[in-house]
Formats: C-alpha cells, sequence, structure tokens
C-alpha cells in the first residue's frame, strides 16, 4: 500500500468540508428571512477551514489512502451533523444519522421536513449530492495530488475514464452537473416547484432519497413526475464509465454491457412478480403494476424514492423489495448494494460450474464478462472477490437485522427490511426509523449506513492494514 503526505491532504480535506457548509448559504437570498439560520452554517464552517489551514502546515505525517478517505468521510459526517444539531430540536445521535445518512445517499430521517426552513432542505439535498459524487472525488476537482489515483481508488472508484485522474474527475462532474440541470427543468415543466426541483434531482441523481414532502414523490400524484425520477434514478445507480458510453453515443457498447444486461433482467423478473402479488393483496392491475415500476426501481438504485407507504403491502411484495436493496445498484455508481457487477459475476460463475457438470470432460468452456467496450474472461480473481464481498455483505446483513429487530421490538421481516434499507444505502422504510426510535436502533442503523457506503474492505484496510 503505498503511503501518502496524510497531514497535509487531511487539512486540504478539512477545508473543503468546511466549504460545503457554506453553500447552503446561496438559499438566503431567495429566502430573506431565514438569515437567522446562517450562523448555524457559518461557525462550524469557518472553525473548519481555519483547523484544516492549521493542519495543512504540518507537512511531516504519513497516512495510507484508506485511512484518509476514512477520516474525510468520518469528520465529514461530524462536521455536518452540527447544523443539525444547533437547529435545538435534535440530540447529538438524531444529528449525526441525518448527517451519515445524507452523506452515504441513504435518504433516512429523523425530521419533520414539512416544517424545515428551505436552508435546511436544500442542505440535505445538497449533503446527498457531494456524497453521492465523494469527497476525495470533490477534493480532487479543485487539487491535485501526486497520489490522486490512489486515492481515487480507495474511495471505491474503480474506472480510470481519461489519461488522467484529473480529466477523469472534471468529466463524472460534468456528467452529473449536466443531468441535473436536465432533472431540474423536467421537474419544473410538469408542475413541481423550482426549489423542490433543484433538491428533488440532486437527492435522485446521487440516490439519495431525502424529500421535502413526507410523502416523497407520492405527494405530487403525477405519472410525468415519477418517470422522470425513474430516470434520474437509472442514470445515478449506472457506473460512470458506462455512462460515458452514452455521453459519446455507443448504446450499442452500452447494452453489450454485462451489468446493463443484468440489470435489465433483473427488472424484468421482479417488476412482474411485485404486480402479481400486489394485484393479489386487493390492489388493481394497473395501480399494481405503476407501483411495482416505480418502487421496484427506487429499490434497486437504492434511491429510496417512494409513492406509497409499505404498511399493507404483502409479505411476498416486501421481499423483493429487501432482495432488490441487496443487491444494489452498479459498481462505480453512486448506489449502495452488493452491486449488480458482483452478483452477476456470482451467476455467472454459478452457470459455469453447472455447465462444466453437463459436458464431457475434455470440452472446454469460458465465461466471460464485458464491459461494454470491452469483453474480458472472467477469472478467478473476479469471482473470489466477489463472492468474498457478497458473504461479508449478507453476514453483516444478517447481524444488523437481528440487533435492529431485538433492539427495536419489530418483526424479523420489518428489521431485515429496515436494515437492507440502511446497509444498501436506500432510504426506504417501513416505519421503524421515525422521531422517537431509540438511539441504539439509530446507532445500528448509522453503522450500516457507513459499512455500505465504504464498502466494507475500506474501513477493514484503515482500521487492520499496516
Amino acid at each position: 500500500m503505498k503511503y501518502l503526505k496524510g497531514i497535509s491532504i487531511m487539512g486540504k480535506m478539512m477545508v473543503l468540508e468546511g466549504c460545503i457548509l457554506l453553500i447552503p448559504l446561496l438559499v438566503i437570498p431567495f429566502y430573506p428571512k431565514e438569515i437567522v439560520y446562517s450562523f448555524k452554517f457559518l461557525i462550524p464552517s469557518l472553525s473548519s477551514i481555519l483547523l484544516g489551514l492549521l493542519v495543512f502546515q504540518k507537512k511531516k505525517g504519513e497516512l495510507n489512502s484508506y485511512r484518509l478517505v476514512v477520516f474525510a468521510w468520518g469528520y465529514g459526517f461530524l462536521l455536518a451533523s452540527i447544523p443539525f444539531y444547533c437547529l435545538g430540536n435534535m440530540s447529538f445521535i438524531q444529528s449525526l444519522f441525518e448527517s451519515v445518512s445524507g452523506f452515504t445517499t441513504t435518504g433516512l430521517s429523523v425530521l419533520d421536513v414539512e416544517s424545515l426552513p428551505h436552508i435546511y432542505l436544500f442542505y440535505r439535498g445538497f449533503l446527498q449530492y457531494v456524497g453521492g459524487l465523494g469527497f476525495v472525488m470533490m477534493m480532487l476537482l479543485f487539487i491535485q495530488e501526486k497520489e490522486s489515483v490512489t486515492l481515487y481508488q480507495a474511495e471505491g472508484h474503480p474506472d480510470k475514464l481519461m489519461p488522467t485522474i484529473g480529466k477523469t474527475v472534471k468529466v463524472i462532474v460534468m456528467m452529473y452537473g449536466f443531468f441535473l440541470l436536465v432533472g431540474t427543468i423536467l421537474y419544473t415543466v410538469f408542475g413541481m416547484p423550482v426549489f423542490d426541483s433543484l433538491v428533488h434531482s440532486m437527492c435522485a441523481l446521487s440516490t439519495g432519497g431525502f424529500s421535502n414532502r413526507l410523502e416523497s414523490i407520492g405527494y405530487y400524484h403525477s405519472l410525468p413526475i415519477e418517470w422522470i425520477t425513474v430516470f434520474l434514478m437509472l442514470i445515478g445507480t449506472t457506473n460512470f464509465s458506462l455512462l460515458l458510453l452514452l455521453f459519446r453515443k455507443r448504446f450499442k457498447d452500452f447494452f453489450r454491457s454485462s451489468e446493463i444486461r443484468f440489470l435489465i433482467g433483473v427488472i424484468l423478473i421482479s417488476i412482474p412478480l411485485m404486480t402479481i402479488f400486489l394485484a393479489g393483496n386487493g390492489e388493481s392491475l394497473s395501480n399494481s403494476s405503476e407501483l411495482a415500476f416505480f418502487n421496484a426501481f427506487s429499490a434497486l438504485s437504492t434511491t429510496g424514492y417512494s409513492t406509497c407507504s409499505y404498511s399493507q403491502w404483502p409479505e411476498t411484495a416486501l421481499t423483493i423489495m429487501i432482495l432488490l436493496m441487496i443487491v444494489g445498484g452498479g459498481i462505480g455508481s453512486t448506489a449502495g448494494g452488493i452491486k449488480l457487477g458482483r452478483v452477476c459475476i456470482l451467476i455467472k460463475n454459478m452457470v459455469w460450474n453447472i455447465k462444466k457438470k453437463m459436458i464431457p470432460d475434455r470440452r472446454v468452456t469460458l465465461t466471460y464478462y464485458c464491459k461494454g467496450s470491452e469483453k474480458e474472461l472472467l477469472e478467478f480473481s473476479q469471482v473470489e472477490e466477489a463472492l468474498t464481498y457478497a458473504q461479508t455483505y449478507l453476514l453483516i446483513f444478517m447481524a444488523g437485522t437481528i440487533a435492529l429487530t431485538f433492539f427495536s421490538g419489530c418483526t424479523v421481516l420489518e428489521g431485515a427490511f429496515e436494515f437492507a434499507s440502511s446497509l444498501g444505502t436506500v432510504g426506504l422504510s417501513i416505519g421503524v426509523t421515525s422521531a422517537s426510535t431509540t438511539s441504539i436502533c439509530l446507532l445500528i442503523e448509522i453503522i450500516g449506513m457507513i459499512l455500505g457506503r465504504l464498502e466494507i474492505f475500506v474501513l477493514i484496510q484503515a482500521l487492520f492494514k499496516k
């Protein structure tokens, strides 16, 4: 593992994260009465910037890239919780929960969003937008380090889209800026207020799911708005390198990707099944298909927007939602979960092993994994990595489900749904998470959200790799 000038880079990250808290102040000219909240952002922001400048002066001291990434996220969680705590009606754990839920792009909330000032509504959405891109990605947009590649990969970005990391980061940020603009315009055209349009676009693209409404997307009762949201969720859950193929109009290569084909297959199976189960529960066929379509995409993309309450859903439909949340979105995207690519590799390996038992020993069979324009032979190291991650993820999911069920007193299915949502950074809730949820339950979900966003092994390598 390559070591970096860690203390100096830590200072730069602290300055950047302090600057992030200044952005919500741009809302004040549009809502002048909310200037009373400005100091709740200014004080922690300026304190972080000054402290970061002091730390930056200390040139000595080395840290491996994984520890730097974990520091950036951990410090960001604590710093971003301060404006929430300054509201005065939240405990420290609740404030930290809201901050972690924002930056990890989860979307679970303990706030009454209908009574929040606009500056806080924008703040929550902006946290998710930044969290979707990642702190290291944001830092590399402004500051290039010699060790940029190491930091970029340590944060969980596997692909270098351009010849240099600097150009790669700029391309990704430009793509997300473009889709943010498109989403905001489309939402506004179809009847959503401009402010709501901006916030929902940020949260849909980052697969975050924070909303300005308690009823989420269901508040608007608009099929066009649901379709726009699905479009933005799909963009957010798609691998950055595959998005670049779309920008370059290489549609054939895009649809050749094993990950995209697997995503289409999962959707074609899950939506009809959910429609059948919902229709069997008393819903009309048209309403069932509409509910299944939107909520299946929301779960698989790990966004967490909803159009209904899940309290009356049949257990069969809820089970499919849990499975979709566990599978998650694309590798290298803003989504959580085990990831489509890993699950696809495991299924390809399973099919290959079954085929081997059905053909003569002398016949050679090969399995390929397509990344769009590149078709690679599936190797043992890829299968091993995917299997190890999936096994670890499922063990954590089972442990978290048991813990949440025990401490909250909910049913096992409710505990599984809620912790799958936390660990997959989804944000859908069956009612376990609210302002009255105990601190121990919130801490369990916080641990799940952090493990899900940092993809487990980053934390392990930060803590134990020498």
